[in-house]
C-alpha cells in the first residue's frame, strides 16, 4: 500500500471513529463501544478485548494492523474460516504492510465465532456486503 492510500485509509478511519459522536440520530453506529445490537455484544466485547489494538474500535484499523471494515475481508473473499485460521495460527502479511498477524493465545473457536459476527455485522452496516 502506498502512502496516499495509507493515509486516505487512516483518514477513513478517522472518520468513521468520529461520525457516532457528530451524529444527530439516536440510533446506535458501528463502532461506538456497546453500540451492537444485543445479539452482537459478547462478540463486541470479545473483539474489544483480543482484536481492537490492532484492529482498532470498530475494526477501523490503526497503525498496528488493518481495517477488518474493508472489502478485503467480506466474505466472499476471507469466509469466516480464515479468522478462524488466524486466530490460531496467525497470518503471514499478504495484503498490507503490517507484519505478520501472531496467533492469539486464549481465544476459543467459540469466541472467534462470535467475534466474527460482530465483525459481518460492522461489515454489513458499512454496506461491503
Amino acid at each position: 500500500m502506498n502512502v496516499p492510500q495509507l493515509l486516505g485509509m487512516m483518514m477513513l478511519g478517522l472518520l468513521i471513529g468520529v461520525a457516532p459522536a457528530c451524529s444527530q440520530s439516536d440510533a446506535p453506529q458501528p463502532g461506538a463501544a456497546g453500540a451492537a445490537p444485543a445479539e452482537y455484544r459478547d462478540g463486541e466485547q470479545k473483539f474489544t478485548a483480543n482484536c481492537s489494538r490492532c484492529h482498532g474500535p470498530g475494526a477501523v484499523g490503526t497503525s498496528q494492523g488493518p481495517p477488518l471494515v474493508h472489502k478485503i475481508y467480506e466474505p466472499n473473499h476471507h469466509g469466516d474460516a480464515a479468522f478462524q485460521n488466524a486466530a490460531a495460527n496467525g497470518v503471514r502479511s499478504h495484503h498490507w504492510q503490517f507484519g505478520n498477524m501472531p496467533k492469539i493465545e486464549g481465544v476459543t473457536p467459540d469466541d472467534v465465532d462470535q467475534i466474527v459476527k460482530y465483525v459481518r455485522w460492522l461489515q454489513k452496516q458499512a454496506g461491503i456486503f
